[in-house]
């Protein structure tokens, strides 16, 4: 990049022609002579996607494993990357899976198999870093599934270049296309993350493979959360939350339960939010703390939300429904370690916010689903319909949202619906 220091980087490549077009497939296609087709003649494949034994992973793929992809998963060290496909290759009975490490030995896959208490005479270890000989390897023992890890640690002769580089990855990376898509082998590569928290190597990696997963997750909380940013076969909307336990990761098929604190007593500053992470519903739980400023400039610190969104609902509070916050220090937490971006938690912050202010608790059978604007609006958010029933099933007494969502028809709840036009008569229905 122009301006900026040691961004040049060293590429050689093999100059033998022969060599390359052998590699890149021309060799064997060089009598072959492409035509176009017209797109209602082309058939439809039917394939059948290979079950997992995860739900959770199930659901970010689209319902399993469509044979012949490619799968990239990324997230930090530690995350649980290595220990989640491990996990997978384990489940997987009657299919024949060949696990490549290029990290760890076989002594240190098999401890880690032994914990997590699964055991599969189909699943084959392979410490191996060169692609040529995973290929060989891979013919002889014809898997049904491949799982390298990971990408970075591999490395082809026709490069001549240190494995990680970019032209490394980006080259090893084609090859491993190629011959997923000749063979129909599903590969699933786990990728190493950069410190800004993208995947590391060319940007190219990520518009080669089929699928890009990113795996997150806190280091001093046990959920992680599993995103699809890149599906072509399915939603980029799912996503699957995992708890960390000593056995590996246990799929959470409830989050709401896990992800809503058991009080003994209401305690002020608590509201429950309905949102949305993806095409998934769940409640989760948001916490304030509102105190007096002694040392001037007010704090205004959160966990897991929008600082600025903060700040911006308690200028809405303070013009709208005249609480004075510029005096107050004020924290907010969401709890479980999560980073919740849905604007539908709006209403339940601002519940929370008022509740701690005024040191009033909120019923804890109450749940929240509504955006807040800058005149004081409760406006409408999507997929109502699933917040209210995640709500109902949980076995809330009452939800609040907006006046202004279409439709809802209350007949089909158990639950009482309240709308809202204003954030004046949450404030005033509540406290």
């Amino acid at each position: 990049m122009c301006g900026e220091w040691n961004t040049y980087v060293e590429e050689v490549v093999d100059k033998d022609e022969e060599k390359l077009k052998e590699k890149r497939g021309y060799a064997a296609r060089k009598n072959e002579e492409t035509k176009p087709v017209a797109i209602g003649e082309v058939k439809e494949i039917q394939t059948e996607r290979i079950n997992t034994h995860d739900t959770e992973l199930n659901r970010v793929l689209g319902g399993g494993i469509i044979p012949g992809s490619l799968v990239l998963i990324g997230g930090e060290p530690g995350v649980g990357k290595s220990t989640l496909m491990l996990q997978v290759a384990l489940k997987l009975k009657g299919k024949k899976i060949l696990y490549v490490t290029g990290e760890e030995s076989e002594g240190q896959l098999k401890m880690r198999a032994e914990r997590i208490g699964i055991k599969n005479e189909a699943c084959f270890l392979l410490t191996e870093t060169n692609t040529q000989q995973i290929f060989k390897q891979a013919e002889i023992l014809a898997p049904d599934i491949i799982i390298i890890d990971s990408i970075q640690t591999l490395f082809t002769v026709y490069v001549e270049s240190p494995p990680g580089s970019v032209s490394q990855v980006r080259e090893c990376t084609a090859e491993l296309q190629r011959f997923s898509k000749e063979s129909s082998i599903p590969i699933f590569l786990i990728g190493h993350i950069t410190k800004d928290g993208i995947i590391a190597g060319p940007k190219v990696l990520e518009h080669i493979v089929d699928t890009v997963l990113q795996f997150e997750g806190d280091r001093n909380y046990t959920y992680r959360i599993l995103r699809t940013t890149k599906n072509r076969f399915g939603s980029t909307a799912e996503i699957g939350i995992y708890e960390m336990v000593g056995e590996g990761l246990r799929p959470v098929l409830n989050p709401s339960e896990i992800l809503l604190t058991q009080r003994e007593e209401p305690l002020s500053g608590v509201a429950i939010a309905s949102m949305m992470e993806g095409m998934r519903p769940f409640l989760i739980e948001t916490q304030a703390l509102v105190t007096p400023a002694f040392y001037g400039t007010p704090q205004r610190s959160c966990t897991g939300f929008d600082v600025r969104r903060v700040n911006m609902l308690l200028a809405v509070l303070e013009k709208r429904v005249n609480f004075r916050f510029g005096t107050k220090d004020v924290f907010l937490n969401i709890a479980g370690g999560l980073r919740v971006e849905d604007p539908a938690i709006d209403l339940a912050v601002v519940a929370a916010l008022v509740s701690s202010y005024n040191d009033i608790p909120v019923a804890s059978k109450i749940a929240f689903a509504a955006e807040v604007g800058l005149s004081g609006e409760v406006r409408a958010v999507s997929r109502i319909d699933q917040r209210i029933s995640e709500a109902d099933k949980l076995g809330f007494d009452k939800i609040f949202v907006s006046k202004f969502n279409q439709k809802i028809d209350a007949k089909k709840f158990q639950i009482e619906i309240v709308t809202l036009s204003k954030v004046q008569q949450l404030v005033e229905m509540l406290f």
